[in-house]
C-alpha cells in the first residue's frame, strides 16, 4: 500500500472527524459537510497552492480518482441496504409510481432541458438531447441519504421518490447507448440496442431468479455457522457481485445492490446484516460526496459564474416544476408531489459519466463540459437545503388540504372518533355499525377517504393529531376516541391531544408492540391492545385447541394471558410514570 494512498485516507477521515461535524453542528447537514471538505481539500481547493507551499501536500486529497471507486461502493452498500426494506409485493404495488411517474419525470423533465441547452446555443439537437435526459436524471445516493436520515425512506413520499429513481436507473442503458450513437462512435444502431436491452433484461432476471434460489440459501447457509463474519463476506459477496452484474450489463451498480438487497429483504437476516453493513456505508458514502466535491473546479466557474449560477437556477426550476407535474398526472396528493419534486430536482451523478464519454468522443467541447460539471455539482450542494424547503413546504400545503377539505361535523354526539380507517379502522367501523353505534373516523390518505366515502362511511380527511381536526369532528361530545393508526409516532400524537383537550374522554389504542404499548399506556390510554400479542395469543388458542382443549378452558387460559399482559404493561407504565 503506498504512502500516498494512506496520506489521502488519513486527510479524508481527518475532514470526516473535524469538518463534517462542524458543519452537522451549524446546522448544515453532514451531506453539504462532506461535499465542502471534498470542494476544500481537492486538486481545485487547497491543492492548487501545493506548488507553491509544500506543506499543504499532507492536508490535501492529490489524487480524485482513487477515492472515486470507494465512494461508489458505498452508493452501492446505501442502495443494498434500501433494497433490504423492500420486497418484490411492495415493489409490485409501486409499479404505478416506477413506471408511470418515473417515465414522465424523465420525459416532461429531459425535452425541456434539452430545448434549453439547445437555445443557449449548445451543442447539436442529438447531444443535447442526450444532455438533456442525462440532466433530467436525479442523484439516487443524495436523496436516499436524505430520506434514510429523515427515517422516510418507508413513508409514503419516500416510496414514491425511490421508485421514481429506480425507474431512472433503468434509462442508464438507452442514455448511453445514445450517447454512443449521437458521437458517432457506432453504425449499426438495431443490433447495438438489441444487445443492450437484451443483457440488461438479462441482468435483472438473473439477480431476481439467483435472489431467490442462490443467494438466499447461501446466507442461511453463513448464518446457520453463527460466525459473523462469515455472514459479512458472504454478504458482501452477494452486494459485490450483484453490482458487478448489472455494471456488466450496461446498467447502474447501484440497481444491481438494491435488486440483490430486495431478495434478501424476506430472510431472517435482514435486520443482522442491516446492523453489520451500517457503519461502512456512512463512511463510504461519504467518500462519494467528498469526491463530488473534489470535482468543483473553482478556476474554470469563477468566469463564468453568471452563467453556472443561472443553469443551476434554470435545472433545479424546471426539473421541480415537472416532476411535480409528472407526479399529479398520476394523481399524487399534491403535497407529497411538490416534496418529491423539490427532492428529485438536482442533476444525478450519472451525469458527470454521459459529460465524460461526450467529452471524449469530441461530441462537446472542455468549456461547456466544464460549465456543466460545475451546474452538476452545484446543484447537488443545493439539495440538502431544498429538502428542508421542501419538508416545510409539505407540511404546511398537507395543513391547508385538510383544513380544507375535512368539514364540520355540527350533529354529531354520543359518537366514537375513529384516529385511522385502515384495516383496523374498518374492522372497528363495522363492529360499531352492526351495534348501531354512530362513529365517524379521520385518515390522512385521500385514497383511502374517498374509497371510505364511497361505500357510505363518514370518514373525513385530516390529521388525527391535531386537536382543531378532532374538535371539527365533534371530538366535544364524543363518547370514546379509538386510535388505529400504524405510525407509533402519529399515535402518540393524536392521543397526546385527546389527553389535552378532552382528558375525561376514554381511549383506546392499537400498539404496534409491547414497548409501544407501555408509552401509550404512560400517556393514559385506558385500553392499550398490542398487535403483536393479539395474534399471539389466536396463535396460541389455536394450537390449544387442535391439542384437543376443550373450546372454554382456551377461552380461559387465553383471557387469563391477556390480562396478564395487560397488567404488566400498566404496571411497567405506573412505575415509568412515579
Amino acid at each position: 500500500m503506498s504512502n500516498a494512498f494512506l496520506k489521502d485516507a488519513f486527510v479524508y477521515l481527518l475532514a470526516a472527524g473535524i469538518l463534517v461535524p462542524l458543519f452537522h453542528r451549524a446546522r448544515i447537514g453532514a451531506v453539504v459537510g462532506f461535499i465542502a471538505a471534498g470542494a476544500l481539500i481537492g486538486p481545485h481547493g487547497l491543492g492548487r497552492l501545493a506548488e507553491s507551499v509544500p506543506a499543504i501536500r499532507f492536508i490535501t486529497i492529490s489524487s480524485p480518482e482513487r477515492t472515486a471507486p470507494f465512494g461508489e461502493l458505498g452508493v452501492v452498500f446505501l442502495l443494498f441496504l434500501l433494497g433490504l426494506e423492500f420486497s418484490a409485493p411492495r415493489l409490485w404495488k409501486l409499479r404505478r409510481e416506477v413506471f408511470g411517474v418515473g417515465s414522465l419525470q424523465v420525459l416532461l423533465c429531459g425535452v425541456p432541458l434539452a430545448v434549453g441547452i439547445a437555445v443557449l446555443g449548445g451543442p447539436k439537437a442529438g447531444v443535447g438531447l442526450v444532455l438533456g435526459i442525462a440532466l433530467a436524471l436525479s442523484s439516487t445516493a443524495l436523496v436516499s441519504q436524505l430520506l434514510i436520515d429523515q427515517h422516510r425512506s418507508l413513508a409514503p413520499l419516500g416510496q414514491l421518490v425511490i421508485a421514481v429513481l429506480l425507474f431512472q436507473d433503468l434509462m442508464v442503458v438507452p442514455i448511453l447507448l445514445a450517447a454512443e450513437l449521437v458521437s458517432g462512435g457506432t453504425t449499426d444502431v438495431l443490433t447495438l440496442a438489441a444487445v443492450a436491452l437484451a443483457k440488461a433484461a438479462g441482468a435483472v432476471a438473473l439477480i431476481l431468479v439467483a435472489g431467490r434460489f442462490v443467494l438466499a440459501p447461501l446466507v442461511a447457509a453463513a448464518a446457520s455457522t453463527r460466525s459473523r463474519e462469515l455472514i459479512m463476506a458472504i454478504t458482501l459477496v452477494v452486494v459485490v457481485g450483484s453490482a458487478g452484474v448489472t455494471r456488466a450489463a450496461g446498467l447502474s451498480a447501484a440497481l444491481g445492490a438494491f435488486l440483490a438487497g430486495m431478495a434478501l429483504s424476506e430472510t431472517a437476516y435482514r435486520h443482522q446484516i442491516e446492523v453489520d453493513l451500517e457503519p461502512f456505508k456512512g463512511l463510504l458514502v461519504g467518500v462519494f460526496f467528498v469526491t463530488v466535491g473534489m470535482g468543483i473546479d473553482f478556476a474554470a466557474v469563477l468566469p463564468a459564474l453568471h452563467i453556472v449560477m443561472a443553469g443551476v437556477v434554470g435545472v433545479l426550476a424546471v426539473k421541480a416544476l415537472f416532476t411535480y407535474i409528472a407526479a399529479r398526472l398520476i394523481r399524487v396528493a399534491p403535497p407529497a408531489a411538490a416534496e418529491a419534486a423539490l427532492l428529485l430536482a438536482q442533476t444525478g451523478e450519472f451525469a458527470f459519466v454521459v459529460l465524460g464519454l461526450l467529452t471524449a468522443n469530441g461530441a462537446l467541447g472542455a468549456r461547456e463540459a466544464g460549465v456543466l460539471v460545475a451546474v452538476v455539482s452545484l446543484s447537488l450542494v443545493a439539495t440538502p437545503f431544498l429538502a428542508r424547503f421542501a419538508a416545510r413546504l409539505g407540511r404546511e400545503m398537507d395543513a391547508r388540504m385538510h383544513d380544507a377539505l375535512a368539514p364540520d361535523v355540527p350533529g354529531a354526539s354520543e359518537h366514537v372518533i375513529i384516529g385511522g380507517f385502515g384495516r383496523v379502522g374498518r374492522t372497528i367501523a363495522d363492529a360499531l355499525d352492526e351495534e348501531g353505534v354512530p362513529f365517524v373516523a379521520v385518515d390522512a390518505d385521500p385514497r383511502r377517504v374517498a374509497q371510505a366515502r364511497a361505500a357510505g362511511h363518514p370518514v373525513y380527511l385530516g390529521d388525527a393529531g391535531r386537536p382543531e381536526i378532532l374538535e371539527r369532528l365533534g371530538a366535544e361530545k364524543a363518547r370514546a376516541f379509538v386510535v388505529t393508526l400504524d405510525a407509533p409516532n402519529a399515535a402518540e400524537r393524536m392521543v397526546r391531544s385527546v389527553r389535552q383537550h378532552w382528558a375525561a374522554a376514554p381511549v383506546i389504542a392499537r400498539a404496534r408492540d409491547a414497548e409501544h404499548a407501555r408509552r401509550l399506556a404512560n400517556m393514559g390510554v385506558q385500553g392499550v391492545i398490542p398487535e403483536a400479542m393479539e395474534a399471539s395469543l389466536q396463535l396460541a388458542g389455536h394450537l390449544l385447541a387442535s391439542l384437543g382443549l376443550p373450546d372454554d378452558v382456551v377461552a380461559a387460559r387465553t383471557e387469563a394471558t391477556r390480562a396478564r399482559i395487560r397488567a404488566a404493561i400498566e404496571r411497567q407504565a405506573a412505575g415509568e410514570g412515579s
